[in-house]
Parts: structure tokens; sequence; C-alpha cells
């Protein structure tokens, strides 16, 4: 199984994430999102999870969840936008899914896997673009990065 992850649109969504979406069985996204739109596209590719991302704070972003828990295969993913709302005391979580700094990052503490896939949207500073394919087999999980420069 693939998943797409994806964060921090901020309602930019560029054809090159969307080519390398349409390989993916769900999408998900970490938030700030930037409209409903977005969500509407990514969609129409195939199943998304999402989160509130900070930004997110108009009428349609505050009925976004401010994080989730999703199981896939024998996989706990705990999905938020922000790396400092993680709970302290996770159990039976295997992969950490979070955005918000724009900074790819791939890291495992404690059997966990902590996934920042990075911004794919705009542009913030001198930081590159990038996104995550993950595939999932079982309990088995790969990260492979996507540059997008």
């Amino acid at each position: 199984m693939k998943l797409g992850v994806i964060s921090d649109t901020h309602g930019v969504l560029r054809e090159e994430v969307v080519e390398r979406l349409q390989e993916c069985d769900y999408i998900i996204h970490a938030g700030d999102i930037g409209n409903k739109d977005i969500i509407d596209k990514l969609e129409g590719i195939t199943k998304t999870f999402v989160v509130r991302g900070n930004n997110d704070d108009d009428e349609w972003g505050l009925t976004l969840p401010e994080y989730r828990e999703i199981e896939m295969d024998e996989i706990l993913i705990y999905l938020v936008h922000d790396k400092a709302d993680i709970p302290k005391d996770l159990r039976e979580v295997d992969l950490v899914i979070y955005g918000h700094s724009h900074k790819f990052s791939n890291e495992k503490i404690d059997n966990i896997i902590y996934l920042n896939p990075g911004s794919c949207g705009r542009k913030r500073f001198s930081l590159p673009l990038s996104m995550a394919i993950v595939e999932v087999n079982l309990d088995d999980i790969r990260i492979e990065k996507i540059d997008l420069n």
C-alpha cells in the first residue's frame, strides 16, 4: 500500500505533486491546507485524510480535526500538524506524521517513526519543497523523500 504524504500546501497544489499522488492508495495531508478546493482535488485522486493546521482558521478549516489516528494494515498512524502537539505517551503508534516547519524530517525514536514530509505548496524562505511516499506492507514501513525543486 502506498501513502502520499504532504503538508503545508497553503492553497497551492502543484502539478508535480498531483502526478506523484496518482500512484498512491491514500493521501495524508498534515495541515495548513489553505482551502477546501485543495481537499476536493485530493479526494478526486483517492481517499484523503487531513488535519487542521494553524493557518486553517477560517470557517471551513475549523471543522477539521486537530489530530487523527488512522489504522492501515498492521500499523497505527498518528496525524497532527505541529510536532509540539504530539502526545508524550504515544502507545502502539508506529508512524507519526506532522508538518508545520516546512522542513523534511524522518527519524525513528523508541520504535516510532516520526515523519514530516516538508512543504509542497508555497515556498518558505530558502527551504526546499518536498513530500513523501510511504510504502506499508503489513508492519513494514518504507519512506521515500520526493524533492520537488
